[in-house]
């Protein structure tokens, strides 16, 4: 019970961290820096990582096509739970495990969209002739959620271990590079990839909560 109650805690910290950095965000060091003017938060860190490290067309082209990746991990798992439910012919017999990341999906999709509607600010760049949504980086919060998520319930569903050492290792990279390559590609302001990591922290930390409260 302890252990419950210290995931939930960590999982409470996360989210207030995030809120009042978004919160941050919109209101700390705000200039016009971007694209028509646009208004940025942490403007000062944000100008200074922006004229430091410039664009690169290598690097954006890389996560756009790294970012479909992690979908063939969503499939995988479920393509599990079809599988058990198909022979189980009950979701109550499904892991709740595969549930439960099931609903951390979808909260990441309800997080995509919430911020696409809620424009904290936008790209440091024009994308396709008009300014987009940029805060948080989604393909970090793809990479974050999907990656951690996939490492904690791994060795249920990989029973080789050289298989799975080889996974662990290639999701850790899948990661790395995803967050790291949309930094260096220029497409995002740094505040954003901070947010899209914390974001992504408090995600995974509610479904590592989940999952400890439903084994109790």
């Amino acid at each position: 019970m302890k252990d419950n109650k210290k995931c939930l805690m960590i999982a409470i910290s996360f989210l207030i961290i995030a809120v009042l950095y978004t919160i941050l965000v919109k209101t700390v060091d705000v200039a016009s820096i971007g694209p028509n003017g646009s208004e940025v938060g942490f403007s000062t860190l944000n100008r200074f990582v922006r004229d430091g490290l410039g664009t690169s067309d290598f690097w954006y082209h890389v996560t756009k096509y790294l970012g479909i990746v992690p979908f063939f991990i969503v499939a995988f798992y479920a393509v599990q739970g079809l599988l058990q439910l198909i022979k189980n012919k009950s979701i109550q017999k499904v892991d709740r495990r595969l549930i439960l990341l099931g609903c951390l999906y979808v909260l990441l999709g309800i997080t995509y969209i919430f911020f696409e509607k809620v424009i904290i600010n936008y790209r440091p760049v024009i994308m396709d002739g008009e300014l987009e949504a940029s805060y948080p980086s989604s393909h970090t919060m793809l990479a974050m959620v999907i990656c951690l998520s996939s490492l904690l319930i791994g060795k249920y569903y990989i029973k080789n271990r050289d298989l799975l050492k080889g996974f662990t290792i290639g999701t850790i990279i899948l990661m790395l590079l995803l967050v790291i390559g949309r930094i260096l590609s220029g497409v995002h302001w740094i505040s954003d990839i901070l947010g899209g990591i914390i974001i992504s922290i408090t995600l995974v930390s509610i479904y590592v909560t989940a999952i400890n409260w439903q084994k109790k």
